[in-house]
């Protein structure tokens, strides 16, 4: 697990040309972001017009035009990809980067968007049991020589996967999801990393479950970064952040756990955070992270955890 804070920018597609993509990712790099994590969608589902480049081509591009910055998903959906087309994918994709690829993996959830472009959309306790074989194609595919798995929903037959991506064993993989019964016990096997997505006031009672699904299978908790998925609300005064505060909450609904503040309340916010576990966050900007966002939260807030 990881000891010091890492920040992480969750970018959606949604309104970004591949050049606006391409210039987010950049200055992330330079001000020294850990990662940048994209969506796997097609479209936004609110505002369907807008432009949507797809996840892992856009992570191919930003793979070969950035140096140290990581490159992932939250989360790609199991429904959309063959388990063993995307390990190959999200290798390739690893040798590009040279080794800073994030494998974000989710068992999938927007009912329309399925409808949309022609996928069926099971049930969710179907849609677990599909992830959680396309979970175990995937990792063998990333690790051994050749895959063997025969399940109802997938089945691979001494399938080759070279060349594996540079990370060892495996780019490490973050499943996101806070589902006691399946989820968490997914995580409790595959996962490096657990997003939570499911807001600061339940992590406990989760943590704790997957604390026991990791005792269950003999693995060390310590060996699993926490992730929360965070929405930010920063500005330079209180009166700023007010402001600001109140347009998020009129354009859109947030789901997602969210603290706004200045640079010194949202220090004080995080570090809550971290005595709880949580070592990374993947922040989504209130106001869809203009420059002056991110240059003020990495000049003022990141270095209070270097």
């Amino acid at each position: 697990m990881s000891k010091k804070a890492q920040f992480a920018l969750f970018s959606p597609q949604a309104g970004l040309n591949w050049q606006a993509l391409l210039d987010r990712t950049k200055l992330c790099e330079k001000l020294g972001f850990h990662s940048i994590w994209l969506v796997d969608h097609m479209w936004t589902g609110q505002m369907p017009d807008l432009d949507h480049v797809e996840c892992l081509t856009a992570m191919s591009g930003l793979a070969a035009a950035t140096e140290a910055i990581r490159i992932g998903t939250l989360v790609i959906c199991n429904s959309y990809r063959n388990p063993a087309l995307l390990a190959k994918s999200l290798c390739t994709i690893d040798q590009i980067s040279r080794g800073r690829l994030e494998i974000g993996l989710g068992a999938g959830w927007m009912a329309e968007e399925y409808k949309a472009y022609g996928y069926q959309f099971p049930s969710m306790g179907e849609r677990l049991k599909q992830f959680a074989e396309g979970l175990e194609i995937l990792k063998q595919m990333l690790t051994e020589k050749r895959a063997n798995f025969k399940g109802r929903y997938y089945t691979v037959a001494d399938a080759i996967n070279n060349p594996k991506g540079v990370q060892k064993p495996h780019p490490p993989i973050t499943i996101g999801g806070s589902g006691e019964k399946v989820m968490l016990k997914l995580v409790a096997k595959y996962a490096d990393r657990w997003n939570c997505p499911a807001g600061y006031q339940s992590f406990e009672q989760k943590f704790n479950v997957l604390k026991q699904h990791c005792k269950d299978i003999g693995r060390d908790i310590n060996t699993i970064d926490i992730s929360e998925q965070l929405l930010v609300c920063i500005g330079k005064t209180e009166d700023e952040v007010a402001q600001k505060w109140k347009m998020a909450q009129g354009l859109r609904p947030f789901s997602i756990t969210g603290i706004k503040g200045t640079p010194r309340q949202l220090i004080e916010e995080l570090k809550k955070r971290m005595a709880q576990g949580i070592t990374t966050f993947t922040i989504f900007f209130s106001d869809f992270a203009p420059p002056p966002t991110l240059e003020l939260f990495a000049h003022e807030v990141m270095p209070a955890f270097a």
